[in-house]
C-alpha cells in the first residue's frame, strides 16, 4: 500500500508538471489532474489537501534536482572562476525550462512565507557550494558576496524568462543575457587587493 501510494504520487506530480508547462499555473487544478491520471477528483484529496500542498511537494522534489544539477556543471569546472561561471549559466539555462518556470511562477502563487523557508532550507546546499568556491577566490566576507552573486543571478533570470520561443533567436537572446551575467558577476566578484583597490586584469 505505502509503495502504491508513492507511486499515485509521483504519477500526480508528472501530471502536474504537464498541466504546468502546458497551461501555466491557471491550467493547475484538481481537476484536470483527476483527469490526468484517471482519479476521481475526491481521490486526489487523499494524497494532496490543497493545491498549496501539491505545489510544496513539487518543490520540495524538484528544486533540489535542479540545485544538483547546476552543482554538477560547477563540479567539473578546474578553477574558482569556471565554476561562478557554470553556476550563472547553469540557472539561466534553466529559466528556458517550461516546467522550471512554470514551477516557480505557481510557487511564488500559492506558497506562504513559511513554505518558502522550507524550500530554502532545502536548497541552502548549493548556497555552501557558492560560498565555498568563493573562498577559493580570495573573499573575505565570501557570504555577502553569494548573496549579492545571487542578486546577479535572479536578475538574468528574470530576463531570461521574458524570452519566448525555443528558434534561433530564442537561444542567441538567453546566451546573450548570460554572457552579460557572468562578465558582470565575474567582474565584480574580483577580491580587492590590501589596499581596496581591484586587482588589474
Amino acid at each position: 500500500m505505502a509503495e502504491h501510494r508513492q507511486l499515485q504520487q509521483a504519477a500526480l506530480l508528472d501530471a502536474a508538471r504537464a498541466l504546468l508547462a502546458e497551461g501555466g499555473r491557471e491550467a493547475l487544478s484538481f481537476g484536470a489532474l483527476a483527469a490526468r491520471t484517471g482519479l476521481a477528483r475526491s481521490s486526489v484529496y487523499e494524497y494532496f489537501r490543497s493545491k498549496s500542498e501539491l505545489v510544496e511537494a513539487l518543490c520540495a522534489v524538484d528544486l533540489p534536482l535542479w540545485a544538483a544539477e547546476v552543482e554538477a556543471g560547477m563540479a567539473v569546472r578546474d578553477s574558482a572562476v569556471e565554476r561562478i561561471e557554470a553556476y550563472v549559466r547553469g540557472q539561466v539555462s534553466l529559466a528556458t525550462d517550461p516546467v522550471h518556470r512554470a514551477v516557480v511562477a505557481v510557487a511564488e502563487y500559492e506558497l506562504d512565507d513559511a513554505a518558502r523557508a522550507r524550500i530554502r532550507a532545502a536548497h541552502a546546499g548549493l548556497t555552501a557550494t557558492v560560498v565555498r568556491t568563493l573562498e577559493d577566490l580570495g573573499h573575505d566576507r565570501p557570504g555577502v558576496a553569494a548573496a549579492l552573486l545571487q542578486g546577479v543571478v535572479e536578475a538574468a533570470v528574470r530576463q531570461a524568462e521574458r524570452i519566448r520561443g525555443e528558434d534561433a533567436a530564442g537561444a542567441g537572446a538567453v546566451r546573450e543575457i548570460a554572457d552579460t551575467a557572468v562578465r558582470f558577476a565575474l567582474d565584480g566578484l574580483r577580491p580587492a587587493d590590501r589596499g581596496g583597490e581591484r586587482p588589474a586584469g
